[in-house]
């Protein structure tokens, strides 16, 4: 996570030069973030962050060698200080769906405003995860239905309803506000609670259910048979 005394520091990996010169510029134009180096690879990504040790990688899916899913999996489990938001034209299911399952913290289309992806950034480097309203319900789908019976119940059928549990009263309150879509200001607003408090509360259930963020507390929460509200 991104010290607020310092600008986030971000590396943009995208094959193309014109559209990685794009945001970069885009990025670099607020104060609250750096763009510490470009890659054009897979490959060249992974070095990078090995050297520079990012808040965040912007990574594109489709680059020529190692894809951006299979270095976001690389960079995810080697360097867990670097978060990674998949960047990409293509609005497809199996890419938010991969990028999901290499670690990736948030999904989001290059047609996203640049006020909409500067705040990403941000989000996510706060410890926040951020996938786009349109693309969350199907993701989340695909996600469970691509699994085997099996193994929905090896990863939450019995374990996971053991592990809430863990939770107090209060968390699983705030937990099912998270599965339910619910904002920290909504759930601090809904159960009269201080801001600060949730987020308490939330780092406190995510540890206790070894979640990384938000996108997989929804998924635990679906496979529990929690749903979020249409």
């Amino acid at each position: 996570m991104a010290s607020q005394s310092r600008p986030v520091r971000v590396v943009v990996a995208d094959d193309q030069r014109y559209a990685r010169s794009g945001v970069a510029l885009i990025l670099d134009s607020d104060d609250g973030i750096e763009v510490v180096a470009e890659a054009d690879s897979g490959e060249t990504a992974v070095a990078v962050v090995a050297e520079e040790r990012p808040d965040i990688v912007l990574m594109d899916v489709r680059m020529p060698g190692m894809g951006g899913i299979a270095a976001t999996k690389l960079i995810t489990e080697r360097y867990p200080g670097t978060r990674v938001i998949v960047f990409t034209t293509f609005d497809l299911d199996e890419y938010a769906f991969g990028g999901l399952q290499a670690g990736a913290s948030a999904f989001l289309l290059k047609s996203a405003t640049p006020e909409a992806l500067v705040g990403a950034v941000k989000t996510v480097a706060a410890g926040a995860a951020v996938v786009e309203p349109r693309v969350t319900s199907r993701l989340i789908e695909h996600y469970l239905t691509s699994r085997t019976a099996p193994d929905r119940m090896g990863a939450a059928g019995t374990g996971g309803a053991r592990q809430l549990d863990e939770l107090s009263p209060r968390e699983r309150d705030i937990f099912v506000a998270i599965v339910q879509g619910s904002t920290n200001s909504e759930i601090a607003a809904e159960l009269h609670l201080a801001q600060s408090t949730v987020k308490s509360h939330i780092n406190s259930i995510f540890a206790k259910l070894h979640l990384r963020d938000r996108v997989q507390a929804v998924i635990l929460g679906h496979e529990l048979g929690l749903h979020p509200r249409r």
